[in-house]
């Protein structure tokens, strides 16, 4: 009887032995923060403003019409067609869009986000937020 209650310790202690040699499953990323591997370029931080429902349907510099719905921002330099992470750098909530259009042009800006992108991001009654900027691939 004594044997058998040996066998059984035995066992268990190599059971538990295998299972601790195993690795934990990975963590999933939280909500509004890109996974690690998505992380891009960065681009530069400063501050960022929203087009007003007054430009929707206006020619953007790219030639096309500016949609205030579509996930699309406005910047000095980076090629038009570039994707950029937008980071509110208040609250870690992230929006990635297309540069369709240059701007802004006031001082201490570094890009205009449609209305849409930007409430992903932040209430509009903020109107500019501090963000930082990545170009993803």
């Amino acid at each position: 009887m004594l044997n058998r209650s040996v066998n059984w310790i035995v066992v268990l202690l190599l059971l538990a032995a295998v299972a601790g040699c195993t690795t934990a499953p990975p963590k999933e990323p939280t909500a509004g923060q890109p996974p690690a591997s998505v992380t891009g370029q960065l681009i530069g931080s400063g501050k960022a403003s929203y087009y007003g429902s007054q430009h929707h349907n206006k020619l953007t510099a790219s030639g096309e019409r500016f949609d205030q719905g579509a996930l699309t921002a406005a910047h000095r330099t980076l090629p038009f067609g570039t994707h950029v992470r937008v980071i509110n750098t208040r609250n870690g909530k992230s929006v990635v869009v297309r540069i369709n259009d240059r701007g802004p042009f006031v001082r201490g800006r570094i890009i205009d986000l449609s209305k849409a992108a930007f409430q992903s991001i932040a209430s509009t009654r903020s109107g500019i937020i501090r963000v930082r900027l990545e170009k993803v691939e």
